[in-house]
Order: C-alpha cells, then sequence, then structure tokens
C-alpha cells in the first residue's frame, strides 16, 4: 500500500460505516431524528463546519488585501512598494500558497474520505437493521419498494441536509459577516446596500422556502408512492402477465407518475418567481454599491479600493445569492423528504424482545397453547380461548376448512405476531420471554408459498444453517430430492448448478423446484421443531413419494406440526387435530375420526383423489 493510500484510507476509517451496537426506535420529531443517525459523527461534522469557517475567513482577507493593493499602486512609488509592504505581501503569499490549499484539502478530505459515503452508509446501516425487526404485520401493510425507496431516500436526505447546515450555512454566513465588517471598515455608508440586500433577501427566502418545502414534503411522498407501484408491478410480473394486465398497471404507475408531477409543475413555478426576484435585487444591490462608492470617493470620504472591493464582493455575493437559493431550497427538500421518512422509520416495532432476553432450549420440544386468543385487532375471529398441549416428539396433522385458524396457530408459534391472550409455552418457557431469533432457530419450516432469495441455489439452501459445509448442502439437497435438477441449472451469466442465480424470489425455477429447494433447506436446519404447512403441494406424486420417505425420517425424535388440506399426506400422524372458527373441534387418530360423526369424517368423506372439495366455512369471518 503505497504513502497515499494510507493518507487517505487514514480519513476513510474515521467513521465506523456498520456500528456494531443494536439498533433503537428513531425519534419521531426532527432535531432529534437527525441527532440519532449523526451519533458518533458529530465531532468530524463539527471539524468540517469550523473548516468550512476558516476557509471563509482567508477568502474575505483576500478581498481586503485587494483593496489594500490598489491604493498601493495608486499612491506607492513603486520603487518602494516591495520593500514598504514586504511583510504584508509575505503574509498574503502564506495564505494564498499555504493556509487556503492547506484549509482545502482538509476540508475536502474531510468531506469527501471521511463523512460522504461513511456517514450515509451508517445511516443506512442503521435504518435498515431498524426495519428488519418490524414486525411481518407491518410488511403486509406496505410495498417492499416503498420501504427501500424510504430508506435510501431519508438517508441521503439526513447527510445533505446535516452537510448544507454545518458546511455551506456555516460558509456563508461567516462570509457575510466578514464581508460586512471589511466593508464598514472603508465607509459605513456603504454597508447600507448591503443591509438593505439582507433585510430583502431573507423576507424573499421567508415567502419562497415555506412553499417550496411543503410541495417537497408532497413530492417525496408522491415519489416513495410511484417507485412502490413501479416495483409492485415488476415483482408480480407473472400475475400481471397471467392476467393480460401491462395496460392496467401501466394507467396504475401512470397515475402515481401524474400525481409526481402534479407537485414538480408547483415546485417550479416557485423556483422561477424566486430566481427572476433574486436576479432583480442583485441588480439593485450592484447598482446602489457602485454608486455609493462612486459619490463616496468623489467627495473623497473613501478610497479606490475600497470601491473596488465593495463591487468585487457584490459580484461576488451575486453568485453567491444564487448558490444559497439552490442551497436552501435543497436543504428544504432534504427537510421534505427527512419528514416523509421518520413517519416510516420511526415507526414502533410491534414484536420486541424483552430486555435481557434469553436463548430458547428445547431439550423435548414439548409445545402448550394456553388459552390463546388472537383476532388481528379486531373484536373477534382467528383464535378464541384455544387450548392445545403437543407432546415432545409427537407429530401432529392440523386439520380444518381455510380460514380455520391453523396458518394463524402457526404464526403465533413463530411469533410473528403477539398473542393477544394467554400464552404460548416450549419446554415451559413462555415464548414471549425469549429472543425471537433464538425460537425461530429452533423451529424449521416449510410453506406452501415458498419465498426464495435473489442470490445463488447454494446460498439459498445454506440459508438453514449459515456454518454448513459444501458437502452438508449436497447432502441436504439430495435429501431432498433436488441434487438432480439442481445441476442442470444455468443462468444467463453461464453460471451452474449450485452457484445458478435463482431470481427474484425463486422466478427461474418451477413450483416444485422451489418447493425441493426450501425442503432441502429445512433438512439442513435440522430443527428440534418442524412446521410444514402444505410442503408437498407444489411436487408430483412420485417425487413428493421419494420426500415423504425422507421428512419421515428426519421427523424422527422431533416435533412435528403439519398442515394439509390433503388429507391422505397426514393421515400417519400420530395425532390430528381438526379446528374450525379459530377453536379445536376435534382431535384423535385419523382411524378414530374418519370412521365417526363430526367434522373431520364430512371432510374425509369430501375427498376426490385425495383432495378436498371445500364446502363454505362455517365462519364468514376472514381467518389466516
Amino acid at each position: 500500500m503505497s504513502l497515499v493510500d494510507r493518507f487517505l484510507g487514514y480519513f476513510e476509517n474515521r467513521i465506523e460505516p456498520f456500528p456494531e451496537s443494536a439498533p433503537t426506535r428513531p425519534p419521531a420529531t426532527l432535531v432529534p431524528f437527525l441527532w440519532h443517525y449523526i451519533g458518533a459523527s458529530w465531532h468530524w461534522l463539527l471539524l468540517m463546519g469550523l473548516l468550512s469557517a476558516i476557509i471563509s475567513v482567508l477568502e474575505i482577507s483576500l478581498f481586503a488585501f485587494l483593496g489594500n493593493l490598489v491604493d498601493w499602486l495608486g499612491n506607492r512609488d513603486p520603487a518602494t512598494l516591495l520593500a514598504e509592504e514586504s511583510n504584508r505581501l509575505m503574509w498574503m503569499a502564506v495564505v494564498i500558497l499555504v493556509l487556503l490549499p492547506l484549509a482545502g484539502l482538509l476540508h475536502s478530505l474531510l468531506l469527501h474520505q471521511t463523512i460522504i459515503g461513511n456517514f450515509v452508509m451508517t445511516i443506512r446501516w442503521k435504518a435498515h437493521r431498524w426495519m428488519l425487526g418490524q414486525s411481518y404485520s407491518f410488511y403486509q401493510d406496505e410495498f417492499a419498494g416503498r420501504v427501500a425507496t424510504k430508506v435510501m431516500q431519508t438517508s441521503l436526505a439526513i447527510r445533505d441536509a446535516v452537510l448544507k447546515v454545518l458546511d455551506v450555512l456555516v460558509y456563508v454566513s461567516v462570509y457575510f459577516l466578514g464581508a460586512m465588517v471589511l466593508v464598514s471598515s472603508f465607509s459605513v455608508w456603504m454597508i447600507l446596500p448591503f443591509i438593505i440586500w439582507l433585510v430583502t433577501y431573507a423576507l424573499m427566502l421567508r415567502y419562497f422556502l415555506p412553499r417550496l418545502k411543503g410541495v417537497s414534503r408532497l413530492q417525496a411522498d408522491a415519489r416513495s408512492e410511484m417507485t412502490g407501484r413501479v416495483v409492485d408491478s415488476y415483482t408480480n410480473i407473472m400475475t400481471v402477465k397471467l392476467f393480460a394486465h401491462a395496460g392496467h398497471e401501466a394507467a396504475y404507475a401512470r397515475n402515481s407518475m401524474q400525481r409526481f408531477l402534479g407537485t414538480v409543475h408547483p415546485q417550479f413555478r416557485l423556483v422561477t418567481g424566486l430566481n427572476t426576484c433574486l436576479s432583480l435585487l442583485n441588480a439593485a444591490l450592484l447598482f446602489s454599491v457602485a454608486m455609493a462608492g462612486l459619490l463616496l470617493w468623489v467627495n473623497g470620504l473613501t478610497s479606490v479600493g475600497a470601491l473596488a472591493v465593495g463591487v468585487g464582493l457584490v459580484l461576488r455575493l451575486q453568485g453567491m445569492s444564487h448558490w444559497i437559493m439552490w442551497e436552501l431550497s435543497g436543504l428544504f427538500e432534504s427537510i421534505g423528504v427527512i419528514y416523509d421518512g421518520m413517519q416510516m422509520l420511526s415507526t414502533k416495532q410491534e414484536i420486541k424482545d424483552k430486555p435481557g432476553a434469553a436463548d430458547l432450549t428445547v431439550p423435548e420440544g414439548r409445545i402448550q397453547f394456553e388459552n390463546v386468543r388472537f383476532h388481528y385487532g379486531r373484536d373477534a375471529g382467528a383464535i378464541e380461548q384455544l387450548t392445545l398441549e403437543i407432546a415432545g416428539g409427537e407429530k401432529i396433522g392440523l386439520v380444518g376448512r381455510s380460514g380455520a385458524g391453523k396458518t394463524t396457530l402457526t404464526n403465533l408459534l413463530l411469533r410473528l405476531y403477539d398473542v393477544e391472550g394467554g400464552r404460548i409455552l416450549i419446554d415451559g418457557t413462555d415464548i414471549t420471554g425469549v429472543r425471537q431469533e433464538s425460537l425461530r432457530q429452533h423451529i424449521g419450516v416449510v410453506t406452501q408459498d415458498t419465498s426464495l432469495l435473489h442470490r445463488t441455489v447454494y446460498e439459498n439452501i445454506a440459508y438453514g444453517r449459515r456454518d454448513a459445509s459444501r458437502e452438508e448442502v449436497e447432502a441436504a439437497a439430495r435429501r431432498a430430492n433436488a441434487h438432480d435438477f439442481i445441476l442442470q441449472l444455468e443462468d444467463t451469466a453461464g453460471r451452474r448448478g449450485y452457484e445458478a442465480q435463482v431470481g427474484e424470489r425463486g422466478v427461474k425455477l418451477s413450483g416444485g423446484q422451489r418447493q425441493r429447494l426450501a425442503i432441502a433447506r429445512m433438512f439442513l436446519k435440522d430443527a428440534p421443531i418442524l412446521v410444514l404447512d402444505e410442503a408437498t403441494s407444489a411436487l408430483d406424486s412420485e417425487v413428493e413419494a421419494v420426500i415423504q420417505e425422507n421428512l419421515g425420517a428426519l421427523m424422527q425424535g422431533k416435533t412435528v406440526i403439519a398442515i394439509a388440506h390433503r388429507l391422505s399426506t397426514i393421515a400417519a400422524m400420530d395425532r390430528l387435530i381438526v379446528m374450525d372458527a379459530g377453536a379445536v373441534v376435534q382431535q384423535g387418530t385419523h382411524a378414530e375420526l374418519a370412521t365417526g360423526e363430526g367434522l373431520y369424517a364430512s371432510l374425509w368423506a369430501r375427498q376426490s383423489g385425495g383432495f378436498l372439495e371445500m364446502p363454505e366455512p362455517l365462519d364468514k369471518s376472514v381467518n389466516q
């Protein structure tokens, strides 16, 4: 590594982009929200602001030197000028050749090496980790694209807002204050046009910027909605094509694009008005300062150098005023984005670990549901006063019509939702008292709606146990009868076999292939509690027969909860639990229930080819 790389690397490592501390809930008000993310970076931001102030002072000193130089050239003897002003000339040489470049270098190193990349990444990291802790129900109510957009947009907006305040506004404030002090040193009358300009400029910004802020907040929300709708169409492209709704999706996206455009036009009408007023104001300042300087010079009240400095500062402020306008406009736009994102990022996590929650241990796998009540926040429905005990190592099948509460029961066991009454215990431990990740590490799940990550086949199977070896991953694939088809896979980049990418949500694979990868993942996880929710529903009969044999071996010594509408797949379970309207209405073996009366016998009798012919549910409420 070269000396330059080591030097730059020092500044690049001043801010830790991925802090290990557990994420906490951001406050829901602006300044505390910003401070939450500034965190350990504040001293570097403050140093950058201090350097901005120093650069401003040094640049103002150049204007003072310019005024003196003009006077010297008009009044001094060229033969003695260098000797008489050698000290001030050397000082300005140091300012121009050493101090300004050094301050600029340090400012650039802090801004570009230390802050711009690391600071925004720290914000993204904290926000992303917080959002990963949001409950399952939170993501059911939000577009995934909208959530991602808000995390990305808000992190950039926080960085931009903080940098504009600590860098741009500090620089401008110190610069303008220094300019006023400098001009007043020549003549108090010359400062009057600057004061009038400043007051008028402030009133103009007071009128325009709040309106720009309001439009920006609407625009940020419209942008998130537009992105979310577009991403939603892409994510569900198969559904779009199967229903031939490309035109509908285009219109759906256009509606949000039109809403976004409806915020753009008002924004730039305000910008046009602000630009016009600012141009007129700057022209008036230039005229006023030039006329004041000329009149003062004609009457012998100021020098030519003072006039040159005054006009020079006006020309500098003209360019700076447009810059300030855009920076302040950007600041208010960033604040609008921050307010929009703050509503989501500061959302309280519904499912949280208790302070000091321990890791779950599962020596037996005994599960108890004690008077469990859950209504999805409604007054009734789903689960009502359900009591059920499953012995360690017992295999049970959950049976019932769609909406009976079977999947809801397993979701409560996984603590994707918290019970509204009662409690759930595993080996005598209340699951609300252990870490969520520890709980789910002990439960293997295969669902009917198999979700794969947009990664390689290998990574998707290894997701079951991140420290698994290559041999263990391939062994799990063989047990799931997936190894042979995996070897035949090839993606568009030419990657083959286990290194092939499966596409978003596994779109490049068939339903049966996705299901087998999910089952392989479960084999690898080898959890003491297994939840099979229609685990073999997407498989053909031959493949299912092979996997059922392996599943039978995997179930040995484990507690199993299996859900299936195809009753033949769970008929051999130790016990069948029949649910209806969120309650247990029957339980027993298949032989006991199929020959008697009751709901199970009715369902079994209605099977045709191993599938249920679903009658209308007794409970019309929506259960999951």
